[in-house]
């Protein structure tokens, strides 16, 4: 008898996906909501997100119609499922507006659940390169993490709108970013964390032609990816290494950083074809300035073939 005891158990809490379908013609209100999320969450789970996300719309619009009655923090899970669907199916920009959506519902509510939320929805603004509102969304983020004493959630914020400010090219405003986030990873002891801030620095000053500083910002990244045997990192950290070279007066050291940031890009088994091009038009640009002007040419040649086909 007990182990029938315990099937009963299991039973209790096992509501089917055919159960839920039944129970929406006897429901109403905020039941019949709630289930739609219910069935829109065991969907999701199962990769189907554009039926998830079809009953995800069926449930938000069931809370509106309930208008005041409506419970908030039943609409803002509906947005965030909406958010999190889109996301899957790559409507990025709907996605994090449906999400922002979300985020406001649940701080109005005071809920603890929106300060994860609006470091989701950052990143989903970032991606959709909403840059502005990447920074709105994560300072807000970041001041809220400070509040908790998470100064490690706030670090990762302040990398992000370190990021957000480079892509705008406002790179006085990065920097600030980064430092702030470089200042509570080092308190962490977050080694590779804190050399991710270093390459960014190190690319910030690069383009505002500050060569000492650069330099000394790329160093530091290069020793740390070098000690950690990191190698994906450690090229992008000699790729900013090798154009503070150059700035700083270093061509013929730059140019050898570059060309063997160069083979060990071209030799990963996932090739970063943007990232290749960008290495050859620095190398390109340098022949120039050193006279060899047509190897220079036959280089930008060639990759004029692999930019119209990633730039398209």
């Amino acid at each position: 008898m007990a182990d029938e005891h315990n099937d009963d158990d299991v039973n209790d809490e096992i509501i089917t996906e055919e159960m839920l379908w039944e129970r929406i013609p006897e429901t109403q209100g905020v039941d019949r909501a709630s289930t739609y999320y219910e069935l829109s969450a065991r969907i999701y789970a199962r990769g189907q997100y554009d039926e998830a996300l079809a009953l995800a719309e069926t449930a938000r619009d069931i809370y509106s119609e309930l208008g005041s009655a409506a419970p908030s923090e039943g609409l803002a899970q509906a947005y965030s499922a909406i958010g999190y669907n889109l996301n899957q199916l790559k409507r990025m920009n709907e996605a994090a507006t449906a999400m922002s959506k979300a985020v406001e519902l649940l701080r109005e509510n005071k809920s603890p659940m929106a300060l994860e939320l609006a470091c989701t929805l950052g990143e989903w603004w970032f991606s959709s390169k909403e840059y502005q509102n990447t920074i709105d969304c994560m300072q807000e983020c970041a001041r809220e993490h400070l509040i908790d004493g998470n100064e490690l959630g706030a670090a990762t914020d302040f990398h992000l709108i370190g990021c957000a400010y480079r892509e705008l090219k406002m790179y006085d405003k990065a920097l600030e970013a980064f430092f702030e986030a470089r200042k509570y990873f080092k308190e962490a002891k977050e080694v590779i964390h804190v050399a991710r801030c270093d390459q960014k620095i190190a690319h910030c000053y690069t383009e505002l032609s500050d060569a000492d500083s650069a330099l000394t910002a790329a160093q530091k990244a290069v020793d740390v990816f070098t000690t950690a045997h990191d190698q994906r990192r450690l090229t992008y950290a000699s790729f900013e290494l090798g154009k503070a070279q150059v700035l700083s007066g270093e061509v013929y050291e730059g140019l050898t950083t570059l060309e063997g940031v160069l083979d060990t890009a071209a030799e990963a088994d996932l090739k970063d074809f943007e990232f290749i091009v960008s290495i050859e038009r620095r190398i390109a640009a340098i022949l120039h300035t050193l006279g060899r002007s047509d190897e220079a040419i036959e280089i930008e040649r060639r990759i004029k073939s692999v930019s119209e086909i990633i730039e398209d």
